[in-house]
């Protein structure tokens, strides 16, 4: 299959999800990273970003304390393409996450001053339990079992669960075909729920979406199953695997913040709903998983409407 067909049925794929959608650590300081788009692009974007009135902050402590810092710690993953990707090059973090981020960072601090600390499925509830980061932002997946022990504002984008294989193995195609098969899965993911309830013969979860996908080339499992967003990542830079699936679902990303913080919540609402007005949420994603999916970016999701937001 040549690069062009290849990336053909990847567009295809995706726009299920344009329709549907209603380590270590890094430091960025002040400086703007380059992203899928071009660094004049994302500067562009930044430049015309929102920064909170004193007012605004004074809404919430943890913002202020966040202000006082200098700094905000954001719970994400480097190894993400489109989403969260450390570039080799330069050090810093690329995708539609990221830019969210450094946004995020301009409204409270007046410029993107981010730090990234390594968030894995496995430990995102204790990073902000523990005030280890201030936000996770990174396919932070809402549900109610959840939210009771994190709070989330958003949801801020709707992806869905798809189906991974080795390339030219297009025999899982549907959720029914699950059944007898092995199924790789992030640790802690909606996608490794999902499979359960199709009597696969193994479910083999492992701490990242690199590690899942290097065990799919190797044979250790039969098929990946993960959101159809960070699998678009895999699929446009590694020619190894195929994506065999539309959504099986929709999964809606929020934004964690530590339980019960609920002036920081509406902070954040806020805030997404000034880059959403603004156009800016919009260019984000054309910068990033724009540049896969074909159309217009989606129409944003509302802020509290879906369960556990």
């Amino acid at each position: 299959m040549t690069a062009s067909i290849r990336r053909r049925r990847l567009a295809a794929l995706l726009t299920a999800v344009a329709l549907g959608a209603v380590t270590a650590c890094t430091s960025s300081g002040g400086a703007v990273p380059p992203t899928s788009g071009t660094a004049d692009q994302e500067q562009s974007l930044l430049d015309r970003a929102p920064v909170a009135s004193d007012a605004d902050l004074a809404t919430s402590p943890t913002a202020q304390a966040i202000k006082q810092r200098g700094q905000i710690l954001i719970g994400s993953q480097l190894d993400t393409p489109l989403l969260s990707q450390q570039n080799p090059t330069t050090g810093q973090t690329e995708g539609f996450d990221a830019i969210l981020g450094r946004l995020l960072a301009k409204y409270i601090l007046g410029q993107p001053n981010v730090k990234i600390v390594n968030s894995t499925s496995q430990i995102r509830e204790a990073l902000l339990q523990n005030n280890t980061v201030d936000v996770v932002l990174h396919t932070y997946s809402i549900t109610p079992v959840r939210a009771e022990k994190v709070s989330f504002a958003g949801p801020y984008f709707v992806s869905g669960p798809a189906i991974m294989a080795r390339k030219g193995d297009s025999s899982v195609t549907k959720p029914q075909d699950l059944k007898g098969k092995r199924v790789l899965a992030v640790t802690n993911s909606t996608g490794a729920a999902l499979v359960e309830q199709y009597e696969p013969a193994q479910v083999i979860t492992l701490s990242t979406n690199s590690e899942c996908v290097t065990a799919l080339e190797q044979g250790r499992g039969d098929v990946y199953v993960n959101d159809l967003t960070q699998l678009a990542g895999n699929a446009q830079t590694n020619d190894k695997v195929q994506i065999n699936s539309g959504t099986l679902g929709q999964d809606p990303y929020g934004i964690g913040i530590h339980h019960g913080d609920e002036t920081f919540k509406r902070f954040i609402n806020a805030w997404l709903e000034k880059i959403q007005a603004a156009g800016l949420w919009q260019e984000a994603y054309k910068q990033t998983l724009g540049t896969v999916i074909p159309g217009d970016a989606p129409v944003p999701p509302k802020t509290g409407s879906v369960p556990g937001s």
